[in-house]
């Protein structure tokens, strides 16, 4: 599985597994920087740069799990009393292949916490969500949704969100990286909204890889901006 920092910051949640490499048992992780952490198109560091890691053991059954986290202001740009700055997720979950189709596919549960004091009057933001995908070749689709309110929006629960991706390796080392995902907030008002990712990765034989990306949303005022990532895996 591509830990997420790895691909163009898109806390996906979580990107898909790859059929034949969840059937290796093995630990791997990586750490990352990124010029701006945007989830789904909405940034989470006021534009501002973020550092960012993960781990994951992955079984041979196909079980895997891990950790990752990334450095956030959200929730204290409105009130610098605040102390969570920090963004830490738990994921379990088990990935494989339908017979030898060349499809794969995952299903798992993802925990989003986020330690330290909120602005007042503020919902906990925490947030549980289930999320399936599948993949086939380049292409890929992921869906997730909330069994809790997402991310401290009050009476969310049955949120949803769906991912289209594809990542065309079209050189050796080269890939081009594109997305389109629709986010579902229920009991907000306008809170739907869609966004997208257009850009290419350079991956180096010393487990360097370096993304720049477009992303934009259809969010009247959103983030639309360039991503730049470095991140080293191991």
């Amino acid at each position: 599985m591509t830990l997420r920092p790895i691909q163009l910051v898109l806390p996906f949640a979580l990107a898909l597994c790859v059929a034949d490499q969840a059937h290796a048992q093995s630990f791997e992780g990586n750490v990352a920087f990124v010029s701006d952490y945007l989830f789904r198109g909405v940034t989470q560091t006021d534009g501002d740069p973020a550092i960012q890691g993960g781990f994951q053991f992955n079984h041979d059954s196909g079980v895997y799990a891990g950790a990752w986290g990334s450095s956030i202001s959200w929730l204290s740009d409105s009130d610098p009393d605040v102390s969570s700055q920090v963004e830490l997720n738990a994921f379990l979950g088990y990935a494989g292949e339908f017979g030898t189709s060349g499809v794969g596919y995952d299903v798992g549960v993802l925990h989003y916490a986020y330690p330290g004091s909120y602005p007042a009057g503020f919902t906990d933001p925490d947030t549980t969500e289930l999320y399936a995908g599948i993949s086939w070749g380049v292409l890929g689709a992921s869906y997730a949704y909330a069994v809790s309110d997402l991310f401290g929006t009050p009476d969310s629960d049955g949120s949803s969100h769906l991912e289209l991706t594809a990542d065309w390796e079209f050189d050796d080392g080269w890939t081009l990286n594109g997305a389109v995902g629709r986010q579902w907030i229920r009991n907000l008002d306008d809170g739907d909204y869609t966004h997208w990712r257009l850009g290419v990765t350079r991956s180096f034989q010393a487990g360097f890889d370096l993304s720049v990306a477009w992303v934009d949303t259809n969010l009247d005022g959103g983030d639309d901006a360039f991503v730049v990532s470095l991140a080293k895996g191991f």
